[in-house]
């Protein structure tokens, strides 16, 4: 690749989707000029150094293999707040934000203060979203990965929310005291079946296969989480976890057999049933 191609060349002849260039081009501009996104058109003529260009190259060889942008760049954007990535934890999707609109519209009801728990909370996105919403409510968020729980801690930081979130280590509610007990539980477990395909396609290659597969048949961390709910829920408490597209009808059951009450399904934005609720 000649040394003298400016930006709008290095973009043109990039054989990446250009929406995916331009975000990785923005992020080597960021890093090594600090400059905004808006310079790939306001300074389209513009040269790289040769530290720049390598690390553009590197950049877009990576992605060309596969790999995440969310870990290329180190980032990614969730609800109303930006999270710092890495492959020790799953990058968070839109689908996620339902929970987070659906424990926000619950706190809302309880006047704005509840105490809620985060059980995986992985790059702390859903107890940071809510956090962030919602600020005079306490979060405890746990995870069993202390890679994940690092991250986490330091969103919580970049985000000046050390105060609102605690985190704690452990294998879902192993992590919190028997006697804690909350306004509102949280859960994205791994939901997906051992062997699903899925797992070696796309960006779920390069992504933490604990934190996607429980290596059973999918359901297995949301039995265990809901089948403990009423233990740790306040009285008219609600939880509320994230599925698969298909697993709708036996969480719904799961949440019967565990005794809870109003129990509702939630639309994603793609129309599938991907989260389910229920109240103590």
């Amino acid at each position: 690749m000649r040394a003298d191609l400016s930006l709008r060349d290095l973009l043109r002849s990039s054989t990446l989707p250009q929406s995916e260039a331009r975000l990785l081009l923005a992020h080597v501009l960021e890093q090594h000029y600090q400059l905004p996104r808006s310079a790939l058109l306001s300074r389209d003529e513009m040269t790289l150094n040769a530290d720049a260009l390598a690390d553009w190259k590197m950049l877009e060889a990576k992605r060309l293999d596969g790999e995440p942008i969310a870990y290329l760049v180190g980032k990614k954007g969730f609800h109303n707040i930006e999270l710092l990535v890495a492959p020790g934890v799953l990058i968070p999707r839109p689908e996620t934000e339902l929970l987070v609109e659906i424990g926000l519209r619950e706190i809302t009801q309880l006047g704005g203060k509840a105490k809620l728990l985060d059980l995986g909370t992985g790059s702390g996105a859903i107890a940071l979203a809510i956090a962030s919403a919602a600020p005079s409510s306490f979060v405890i968020a746990t995870d069993q990965s202390p890679d994940a729980l690092a991250i986490a801690r330091l969103n919580a930081k970049q985000l000046h929310l050390e105060g609102q979130v605690q985190f704690a280590q452990g294998n879902w509610y192993d992590a919190i005291s028997k006697e804690a007990c909350f306004d509102l539980i949280l859960s994205n477990p791994p939901y997906i079946e051992s062997g699903d395909p899925h797992l070696t396609q796309g960006d779920l290659r390069f992504e933490p296969l604990n934190a996607l597969t429980d290596e059973a048949n999918g359901l297995s961390c949301l039995e265990r989480i809901i089948s403990k709910a009423s233990q740790h829920l306040n009285p008219k408490g609600l939880i509320a976890v994230e599925h698969g597209f298909d697993q709708s009808d036996a969480v719904v059951d799961l949440m019967r057999s565990a005794g809870l009450l109003d129990i509702q399904t939630h639309l994603d934005l793609a129309g599938h049933r991907r989260v389910a609720s229920g109240r103590k």
